[in-house]
């Protein structure tokens, strides 16, 4: 699924092209966890000058002084100290150790780097959607309140990605839980940190509510649209952060490879997971016109069925938590 691609203008069986495609893809997934660990490890994306890198090395750094923020203030009663790099450097290696950080760190960095693109070539509002705007004028009160609630996480979303942050608080629950263990393990060798830590993570867990960050909240919106969550698959009517959650909701993705799904090299598995979303060709089409307008569905794909492409799916590889 490439511009001209000649693999596609053949008589193969369209399970066959898509097929290849997605081993491709697989191939590519394989490799991003081990390059980002090295990268950020290396300092190196200051060399290859890779947005995308630096964004993901600040928000684990941003993670990794919140948690420290967290111990000092349990240490000390308030007073919160500047940190030394050494030990943020430390904390950032351990969080990317853990390779769903990366995962969702990375995934959060291609989402805004989509969001500025559909801003700068269709306009699109990086906050409100013309969705969001109706499910905020919804007659239903709890849609309304929720779609509100949304509209402001979403308006801290754009701002922490522009200052390239992550609060502890917008993690999913399982990070969030991953987070309070490299917190505890980070004062593993001393007795005193032992118990400091244990506050530490006590208060941090009293402001987290999972079901009240952005992706709780979209989660929650789309999955109250009920019959009419096929409004939220359109990208130019429901905003990049609905979207992606909506798709992967209908396409049985992980969030963080339904936005992997959206870069060029993955095609495949979008068109893919537009399709097992229920998506009939056409509409899969409109959505290619919006994010990849160069490039063509392969023929015959009109031929392949939502059970099919959810099968497809189901045998490629998910993108690794190692």
């Amino acid at each position: 699924m490439t511009e001209t691609p000649a693999s596609l203008t053949g008589t193969a069986a369209i399970d066959d092209v898509l097929r290849a495609e997605l081993a491709q893809g697989d191939a590519q997934i394989a490799s991003i966890g081990p390059i980002l660990r090295h990268l950020l490890a290396n300092d190196e994306h200051s060399v290859f000058g890779d947005e995308i890198i630096a964004r993901v090395r600040a928000m684990l750094a941003d993670l990794a002084r919140q948690l420290l923020d967290a111990l000092a203030v349990a240490r000390a009663d308030g007073d919160v100290p500047e940190h030394d790099a050494a030990l943020i450097d430390a904390m950032v290696e351990s969080l990317a150790a853990h390779g769903s950080f990366l995962t969702h760190a990375h995934a959060l960095a291609l989402e805004w780097q989509l969001t500025e693109r559909l801003q700068a070539r269709l306009a699109l509002d990086p906050v409100v959607s013309p969705l969001l705007q109706a499910l905020i004028a919804s007659g239903e009160p709890n849609t309304a309140a929720t779609a509100m609630a949304l509209l402001a996480q979403q308006a801290r979303f754009a701002q922490n990605q522009r200052r390239m942050q992550l609060p502890l608080a917008e993690l999913p629950g399982d990070l969030f839980h991953a987070a309070l263990i490299a917190l505890q393990t980070h004062a593993q060798h001393d007795p005193e940190s032992q118990s400091v830590a244990a506050q530490a993570v006590h208060s941090v867990r009293q402001g987290f509510d999972e079901s009240r960050n952005r992706l709780g909240l979209i989660a929650r919106l789309v999955a109250g649209m009920g019959g009419g969550a096929s409004a939220a698959l359109g990208v130019s009517h429901a905003g990049v952060g609905i979207f992606l959650s909506a798709l992967a909701l209908a396409s049985g993705h992980d969030r963080d490879l339904a936005v992997l799904s959206t870069n060029e090299g993955q095609v495949a598995r979008f068109a893919l997971a537009l399709r097992a979303a229920g998506l009939r060709p056409q509409v899969i089409e409109e959505q290619f016109a919006v994010l990849h307008p160069e490039i063509a569905l392969p023929p015959g794909f009109e031929e392949l069925g939502s059970d099919r492409a959810a099968a497809l799916l189901a045998h490629s590889v998910a993108y690794p938590a190692a």
